[in-house]
């Protein structure tokens, strides 16, 4: 969904905003009374490792923060259909990044406007004054968005506000003096992403305005002064842009900073993407370091994704498992989407750049029981793996080796013919991965097509992580250089791999682990 398109969705419901305080009071009760499926989490197309409502549409996350033993996932949410409508803050917990508990509504609509993007910090100075007897205030910043104004025609519909949670997240209270930052006249002026910066000892936010992103600072989360703007002349271009997320990361005892950048449309296979910028930032400006395109994901289905707040030196990553161009269409009925697996960020030099590297989390494998390895594996021309590995491949995880990489397919299909392939074509040096025949794809005439990605390194060797859940593919080449997620709805699971090809490559070592259910 483009800006224009979200626009007319605003319109659509500008009556349902014109009665906010019946909405807060009436969604609760939409919630509870809607019907569900009698097996929820069982439904047809249901992700059975990663996490998805458990019911009605979601879209970005928002606000991920790690605290008192809990990671956090606020999620944009409409709680009355499955199309996007006036957004509000979903809320789930995990102990472990795997298994997910979903709880009450955080933040609703009101007389301000709908919930949009936004983060958490974990105020543990107190530098907001919201804690109280010694308490640690949890700030949320997000965007207060006005339909209202936006039918208007007028451009300051959008503008920046605090909640907090004195109660580690579960209880919000929003800030009286909203909205902490007003807009100038922006259209598209969204999306606060908000860090500590130490050497400074301010907070600091990365905030979408239009075509770049603008920093902000502040002594206390609630007064805030423009430092810089990034990005008018770097990076995609092809839509507005979104979710903006800066982080620092360590690679051969230097610091490094990492940009992320949303841009919708302009992705790199179509609709929606998820860009990054390497360089340095110091406390007013970001620095890039070089001037090629990057992108966290080459499938079309990863976008909006940022990193939890309060994890440490370890920067974990998540995404909206979906792409705008057919997110309001797809075949689910009870729920809309899901998000990525959660992936550990890394930086790598690799063909003199330094690149961002993005692999599933380690807790992963604890869904798994012992892997099944398979060791010196002769691809002539096809070969079956399922029948090696003896289990059902519709939820699991793979892992190729091979000393030396050449042309290869993969396919997982199902007793009717549907298959998904993906492989590596040695001519173009990419990856590719297509979905033609994966099932239903009537629903959107750009759904069905295949995906290109380059392949990042000059290494010789072939590393292929795969996880696949019912109805996804996430593809992590390269020790995470280069990675595809795309969604898919096959009639049937997909419970059958092979493996080909017509140059003679060696598999040096295959492990296959099948994944047991979150739910």
């Amino acid at each position: 969904m483009n800006t224009n398109e979200r626009r007319q969705w605003s319109q659509i419901y500008f009556v349902l905003f014109a009665g906010f305080y019946f909405l807060a009071l009436t969604v609760p009760a939409i919630a509870q009374t809607s019907p569900v499926d009698s097996r929820p989490y069982k439904e047809t197309f249901r992700p059975q490792v990663h996490f998805s409502p458990r019911e009605k549409w979601m879209n970005d996350p928002n606000g991920l923060v790690y605290y008192q033993g809990n990671y956090h996932l606020f999620f944009q949410h409409y709680p009355g259909g499955i199309v996007w409508g006036p957004m509000h803050w979903g809320h789930a917990v995990s102990k472990d990044l795997v298994h997910w508990r979903q709880l009450p509504i955080a933040l609703y609509p009101d007389s301000l406007g709908y919930i949009f993007s936004g983060s958490i910090v974990v105020d543990s100075a107190n530098t907001s004054g919201f804690g109280k007897k010694g308490q640690t205030p949890l700030v949320a910043i997000f965007t207060h968005h006005d339909p209202i104004k936006e039918k208007k025609g007028d451009s300051t519909y959008q503008k920046q506000s605090l909640a907090y949670s004195l109660d580690a997240g579960r209880t919000w209270t929003k800030y009286k003096d909203n909205p902490v930052l007003k807009n100038p006249g922006i259209a598209d002026f969204r999306d606060p992403n908000v860090m500590w910066y130490q050497p400074g000892k301010k907070w600091v936010m990365s905030l979408a305005t239009k075509d770049c992103i603008s920093f902000y600072s502040s002594p206390d989360l609630k007064s805030w002064s423009k430092e810089s703007e990034f990005g008018k002349a770097s990076g995609a271009h092809g839509g507005v842009w979104e979710c903006p997320n800066l982080f620092p990361l360590e690679l051969e005892d230097t610091t490094w900073w990492v940009l992320l950048v949303s841009t919708n449309p302009g992705g790199p296979n179509g609709g929606s993407g998820t860009q990054y910028f390497i360089g340095q930032f110091d406390g007013k400006e970001f620095h890039p370091s070089g001037n090629t395109l990057k992108w966290i994901d080459y499938g079309p289905d990863d976008y909006a994704g940022i990193t939890w707040n309060n994890t440490g030196a370890r920067k974990i990553f998540l995404g909206w498992m979906s792409n705008w161009i057919y997110a309001n269409q797809v075949p689910t009925r009870e729920w809309r989407n899901a998000m990525t697996i959660p992936r550990e960020l890394k930086l790598q030099r690799a063909n003199e750049e330094i690149l961002l590297t993005s692999l599933p989390v380690r807790e992963l494998s604890r869904l798994g029981g012992p892997p099944v390895l398979l060791k010196d594996i002769p691809v002539e021309q096809t070969v079956d793996l399922t029948a090696r590995w003896k289990d059902s491949a519709d939820r699991c995880i793979i892992i190729l080796h091979a000393d030396e990489i050449k042309d290869f397919f993969l396919t997982f299909s199902n007793a009717r013919g549907e298959q998904l392939a993906i492989g590596y074509d040695k001519a173009t040096n990419h990856y590719y991965l297509d979905r033609i025949q994966s099932g239903r794809t009537d629903f959107n005439a750009d759904f069905p097509k295949k995906y290109s990605a380059p392949r990042l390194t000059s290494d010789k060797e072939l590393s292929l992580t795969l996880v696949l859940d019912v109805t996804s593919l996430e593809l992590f080449a390269d020790k995470g250089l280069t990675v595809m997620t795309s969604i898919f709805f096959p009639g049937l699971p997909f419970t059958h791999i092979d493996i080909g090809s017509n140059d003679h490559l060696l598999i040096g070592q295959a492990s296959f682990s099948r994944l047991r259910s979150i739910w």
